[in-house]
């Protein structure tokens, strides 16, 4: 049950949405996740600062259980988030900064329990 969560300085109209979906598809492959378990929550025309410059950039944060708690698992994710935003969006590398966080099954909360027990 990943959690992805886009914070951009780009104008809602970037992100229509097809963009979600396609974003949503491309990110379960990435992280070998169905898409119905995928939560997806786009922040456009924020005020945002990266690496000294206001240039359109965007900060991504991907929460998940067990698919993002390595190194190797990461950098494998990251590549290919990366290449689906670069394309998407026609931003470069350098603008784009990912952050990943492991879940635990105890975190995440669903249908009155947590995932522990579903």
């Amino acid at each position: 049950m990943p959690f992805i969560d886009l914070q951009t300085n780009l104008p809602s109209g970037s992100f229509s949405e097809d963009f979600l979906k396609r974003f949503c598809s491309a990110a379960a492959a990435a992280l070998g996740k169905p898409e119905d378990r995928m939560n997806l929550v786009v922040s456009p025309g924020l005020p945002m600062l990266m690496a000294g410059s206001c240039s359109p950039c965007v900060l991504v944060s991907v929460s998940a259980i067990a698919v993002t708690d390595t190194a190797e698992k990461n950098k494998e994710h990251s590549a290919k988030i990366f290449q689906f935003l670069t394309k998407e969006l026609g931003l470069t590398e350098d603008r784009i900064v990912i952050q990943f966080h492991a879940l635990q099954p105890h975190q995440v909360g669903k249908k009155g329990t947590v995932m522990s027990f579903l």
